[in-house]
């Protein structure tokens, strides 16, 4: 990602998504976001250039020519999602389920898709350390939970309905 690109981000309120697009703001993109009207505000304030509801606007009919998409949702999200990008773009999915299918259709249209899992990388924490230092990063707790309700902390993570990241406390 690289300053002025155009970057689109679902679920943008999200645990993942809230840090997607403070990072992409941090690299100069322009960054349009997708949640419900009521994190709208929340979005603004972390950055979003552009918001969507998803739940009154297809994204599809309105969102053209972005650089980059960043999809957490699923792989038929995706596929939807592919048309949104210009000629050569890229949609970066964190579901690894549908990939093949998800990256032949992008090679028919002339852009690529990326599924990112997670994976050790010095370089990429050192400069995640450097954003928060900076103040560029600040996560959003959607709930606190002591380590004996992670079972708690997760379903709250899976109902895909939070602004920002569930966190287990220890004691």
């Amino acid at each position: 990602m690289q300053a002025g690109q155009r970057v689109l981000i679902h679920a943008a309120a999200g645990g993942v998504g809230h840090f997607a697009v403070q990072i992409a703001k941090a690299r100069g993109a322009y960054v349009i976001g997708s949640a419900s009207a009521a994190n709208h505000d929340f979005l603004r304030g972390i950055g979003v250039d552009e918001v969507l509801d998803y739940r009154t606007t297809d994204f599809t009919e309105t969102v053209h020519d972005v650089d980059m998409v960043l999809d957490p949702i699923d792989a038929a999200h995706g596929l939807r999602s592919l048309r949104t990008l210009r000629p050569g773009g890229v949609l970066v999915s964190i579901r690894a389920l549908g990939t093949e299918v998800l990256k032949a259709e992008a090679e028919k249209l002339g852009v690529r898709a990326k599924v990112l899992l997670v994976e050790a990388d010095h370089t990429g924490m050192d400069a995640l350390r450097e954003l928060a230092e900076s103040g560029a990063l600040r996560p959003t707790i959607a709930g606190s939970f002591p380590l004996a309700d992670a079972a708690k902390a997760h379903a709250l993570g899976d109902t895909g309905r939070t602004v920002g990241k569930p966190v287990l406390t220890v004691d």
